[in-house]
């Protein structure tokens, strides 16, 4: 037994040995586990991919960078990680070029049907909104980069080189649906009266249609079994028989001893020899018989056969009455069309070298030797081209093209009205928005170092040549309207003075008074009214005294009678301090008395500034007058100063008193730029670098001296010191030159031959760049030439020449005998024809020459009718009657029974048979609608001012009522503008204002 202490010592060793061995281990299996993953904490991360460079094409190099990263997130050197797992660091690309363009495209599909748009997130679950016009919906298409020439996919990337992807999403509105709408049921059918069950029905009609994915409509007829049947003795049941067709089989030859051997001729269309070939069992050939490209005919048959109510077959005889459908027909056997074979390779169309690698195209051809018949595969592309790079190291470099344009041509604002109102005409300045054009045009490019060293004259060459959109030839434009100056109000009119003050003679003087522009007029009609008004006075002077007033100061306390300092300055005319010695008359005192009213004194305020004069001159019949006041402040107390009478508050004083004729400087618009000799031997000394005669000139105006209400007077009536300058500087513009591109070269005449209606002219034209400004050289008068071509011989012009139809192929005799019971050889069939290609000169040519210069083909093959003893014949139809312009009338057309069928009682009948075949005239359907917004109000010719000719902005003299127009366009069913008679409209609607 162990003592109670060393026991619980020894389970305290024991316990902490347990925790330390339970450590190691966790220790040690942490460390295995590491070990473990040692292999695996670093891994591969590579970046994206680069720039694809290298060679155009498809020997492009794509690389990208790689790190090794540890599981933790810290990059590491990559001999950490894994070689055995390293990605790939580059990869073969196609390399895009610019020459690519030529060869690479977008190719969208249409797009498809608006299907409604998805629940938005966080509104999962059906539509509970009523639809009330529309819904949102999304369409799709797809798109892709394909080849132009094979239609090849290739890589999305190649066509994002030269053009983002075409939008494959985009929104549209669905209609709300519409449900379908039936009628109600009609009224059950009666039972019949025979034995068995019996069914009645009753049926109701669907007035309009499900649109947009509304309710389909349900079911349009019910039945029902009719009450008490009545049972049928046994073998007498009643039933309904329906007959059943089924499809065509299809066309085969028939063996050999189902051929019948008749001779009968068929057509050998292989054959060079435009006769008839004949032969026997032509007809129906066997195949090792038949040669490679003989029309052969064959036949098909399809099934027909009665079935029962109860789903049983039944005899032919149960279902057919009067006609059986026909079983067996013949047919032409398929054959595919047949080519020649490829020529050999043309020559590159690259001829010179360019910098950007663009390949030329070469091209190989083959012709139809035969076309497809009997439903066979049609002809293939008969034209194949391929990218080629012309070979050889001395080629020439490539010209380079690009756009030019002349410059602007002047703003037309006359093409919009004329388009606004076709009867309009010009008949005076305009204003306002317009068009201008210039010309665009495709160039050669010069090199930059032949462009510095010689003048730059380019030349007009086909515009399939530059390469990019063609700058704009139009741009819309405007030409400001003429308004006048916007000026103040007169001024008060100033004090007498003499016209020149620094040398003042006589007695008489001036008056004046000013207003001041508060708007420049604009536009070369604009215009500003005269600024200064004088009047003749007597007595001026150019130098008066100018007294300002002091406070009062009483002489004794603090009120009652007092003075005023009264300061003096002398002024000239124009408001300027100067010495008292100018005024001519003595300088006024310097003190003045005044009154202070005291406590008990009436107090008055002081006097107001005299108002502005009633009149701006004197006539006889009332003078000018000013006023000013004071008013009572506070009234007098006991013992005090009374306050003045009420008409001593007030005073008067005559102004204006002048004559209300005023005088006033006129002038004319200022006359052109023009050169001055002095002005240019200046330019010349101080060395004025101009091409042409470009500097300073002069601009004078005529100058007037008006008396208001009576008009021109002597101009030493008015004020010289306000006489407005004759004369002014003004920039001289530089004389512009006519430059124009030299001519382009002659369009090509035929090389080998001419058709019958091509020309045999050729022409060049060129192009002005700039027009001739300030007297510079004149554009020449020749712009265009033509010439003839040499001698050139016709093409020849081909055509097709169909022979006569083979008779009429049937069914042979053994099959019909076998399938339709009949021996009779009459029914549908099939005939041919021999169809060539032939000359003008009715040579036999290859089928290629027709097919590029003639119409289709005329038909190989043709449905015909032997009729049988049994059949109705008639005439061929005649043509239809010819149609009225009314859309509601009709056509018609007739033929006849021939032969013993005009005897025969079933060919009588008209319902059957028909004589007289009547349908509708076409028709089509024009539609008006308007086109741009309305015209400008637009007076009648006899309310147009003369010397305007429209209304300008700032003219108020055309007023009254006019009209205004809209063009109407006039489309037909597509959409295309046609005459607008069509419509019977004249293409406007006038609207009267």
């Amino acid at each position: 037994m162990f003592p109670k202490g060393n026991l619980a010592v020894t389970c305290w060793v024991w316990r902490s040995m347990r925790k330390l061995f339970l450590f190691l281990f966790l220790l040690l299996f942490h460390a295995a586990h590491l070990e473990g993953r040692k292999d695996n904490q670093f891994i591969w991360k590579p970046g994206p991919w680069g720039r694809c460079a290298g060679d155009c094409g498809a020997g492009g190099v794509q690389t990208r960078a790689l790190w090794c990263f540890h599981f933790d997130g810290w990059t590491s050197h990559l001999s950490n990680c894994d070689e055995s797992s390293r990605p790939p660091k580059e990869r073969s690309c196609f390399r895009v070029c610019d020459w690519h363009r030529d060869l690479f495209h977008w190719e969208v599909s249409d797009w498809h049907h608006c299907a409604l748009a998805p629940a938005t997130p966080g509104h999962a679950g059906p539509r509970t909104a009523e639809c009330v016009t529309a819904q949102h919906g999304l369409q799709h298409r797809t798109g892709r980069c394909v080849q132009r020439w094979n239609g090849t996919v290739v890589a999305n990337e190649i066509c994002e080189h030269f053009a983002p992807q075409p939008p494959t999403e985009q929104a549209c509105l669905i209609p709300c649906p519409r449900d379908c709408v039936v009628s109600e049921f009609s009224q059950w059918s009666t039972c019949s009266k025979g034995c068995g069950k019996q069914l009645q029905h009753r049926t109701r009609v669907a007035i309009a249609p499900p649109l947009y994915g509304g309710s389909q409509c349900p079911n349009l007829t019910e039945s029902r079994i009719c009450d008490a049947p009545i049972s049928c003795p046994l073998g007498e049941e009643e039933y309904t028989f329906s007959l059943k067709v089924g499809p065509w089989s299809k066309c085969r030859l028939p063996h050999l001893k189902e051929v019948n051997l008749n001779g009968r001729p068929v057509l050998d269309l292989s054959s060079d020899s435009k006769e008839r070939v004949t032969s026997r069992h032509q007809s129906y050939k066997p195949h090792h018989h038949a040669k490679p490209w003989d029309i052969e005919i064959g036949y098909q048959t399809r099934q027909v056969w009665c079935t029962r109510s109860d789903g049983k077959n039944a005899m032919l005889s149960l279902c057919t009455r009067d006609s059986f459908p026909l079983t067996v027909q013949s047919c032409v056997m398929p054959k595919d069309c047949e080519t020649s074979q490829w020529s050999s390779w043309g020559p590159c169309s690259k001829t010179c070298r360019s910098g950007s690698l663009s390949p030329g195209f070469r091209s190989r051809s083959r012709n139809v030797k035969h076309v497809a018949v009997g439903g066979g595969k049609g002809c293939p592309e008969l034209l194949e081209k391929q990218a080629c790079i012309a070979e050889g190291g001395l080629l020439q470099p490539c010209p380079r093209y690009s756009w030019r344009t002349s410059e602007w041509k002047e703003c037309q604002v006359s093409l919009l009205l004329e388009q606004q109102d076709p009867h309009w005409h010009e008949s005076g300045p305009v204003c306002g928005g317009g068009i201008q054009t210039r010309e665009v045009y495709c160039a050669q490019s010069t090199p930059a170092s032949t462009a510095q060293r010689t003048k730059e004259v380019f030349r007009p060459v086909d515009k399939t040549l530059c390469l990019g959109p063609a700058p704009a030839a139009s741009q819309l434009c405007s030409t400001p309207c003429s308004t006048d100056c916007v000026v103040s109000s007169w001024s008060a009119w100033g004090l007498c003075i003499h016209e020149h003050c620094h040398d003042p003679q006589g007695r008489k003087g001036f008056r004046m008074r000013q207003r001041q522009v508060l708007m420049e007029s604009m536009g070369p009609a604009g215009h500003c009214p005269h600024l200064v008004e004088s009047v003749p006075c007597d007595d001026p002077m150019c130098y008066r005294w100018l007294t300002s007033e002091g406070i009062c100061i009483p002489d004794h306390g603090k009120c009652g009678l007092g003075h005023r300092i009264l300061k003096a300055v002398c002024q000239n005319d124009r408001g300027e301090d100067v010495s008292g010695t100018l005024c001519p008359a003595a300088p006024p005192p310097e003190r003045m008395a005044c009154e202070i009213p005291c406590r008990m004194d009436c107090v008055v305020s002081e006097w107001t500034e005299w108002s502005s004069c009633s009149q701006s001159c004197s006539n006889k019949n009332s003078d000018g007058k000013q006023t000013r006041s004071r008013t009572i402040l506070a009234l007098a107390g006991e013992g005090g100063k009374p306050c003045p009478p009420s008409q001593a508050l007030q005073e008067y004083r005559s102004c204006n008193d002048h004559s209300c004729m005023q005088l006033y400087w006129e002038t004319s618009p200022w006359g052109p730029c023009s050169e001055d000799t002095l002005i240019t031997a200046l330019n010349a000394t101080i060395g004025w670098n101009g091409e042409a005669t470009c500097g300073v000139g002069i601009q004078t105006r005529k100058v007037f001296c008006v008396k208001s209400h009576v008009g021109q007077v002597m101009t030493k009536r008015c004020p010289d010191s306000t006489r407005p300058e004759t004369m002014r500087p003004c920039h001289l513009p530089c004389k512009k030159d006519c430059v124009v591109t030299a001519f382009s070269e002659w369009t090509p005449c035929p090389r080998l031959c001419k058709s019958g209606n091509a020309t045999t002219r050729q022409s060049r034209y060129r192009i002005i760049n700039q027009e001739a400004a300030n007297g510079g050289r004149e554009c020449p008068d020749t712009l265009f030439e033509e010439r003839e071509c040499e001698e050139v011989s016709l093409c020849p012009i081909y055509r097709w020449r169909p022979q006569k139809w083979s008779p009429c192929v049937l069914v042979p005799e053994s099959v019909r005998q076998g399938i339709m019971s009949t021996s009779e050889a009459c029914g549908k069939g099939v005939q041919t024809r021999a169809v060539s290609c032939i000359s003008d000169d009715n040579e036999s040519a290859e089928m290629a020459e027709c097919l590029k210069q003639a119409n289709s083909m005329p038909p190989l093959v043709q449905e015909c009718t032997v009729p049988c003893r049994d059949d109705c014949t008639f005439t061929a139809w005649s043509k239809f009657t010819p149609c009225s312009t009314n859309c509601e009338t009709t056509r018609s057309r007739r033929r006849q029974l021939t032969g013993k069928s005009r005897k025969k009682e079933k060919c009588q009948d008209a319902d059957i048979y028909p004589l007289v075949e009547t349908e509708p005239c076409p028709c089509d359907v024009f539609t008006s609608q308007p086109y741009g917004n309305w015209s400008d109000c637009i007076l009648p010719e006899s309310r147009r001012d003369p010397q305007r000719g429209l209304r300008v902005q700032g003219d108020s003299k055309q007023c009254g009522q006019g009209v205004r127009l809209q063009a109407r366009a006039c489309s037909d069913k597509s959409g295309r503008p046609v005459d607008p008679s069509l419509c019977g409209s004249s293409g406007k609607e006038m609207h009267e204002g």
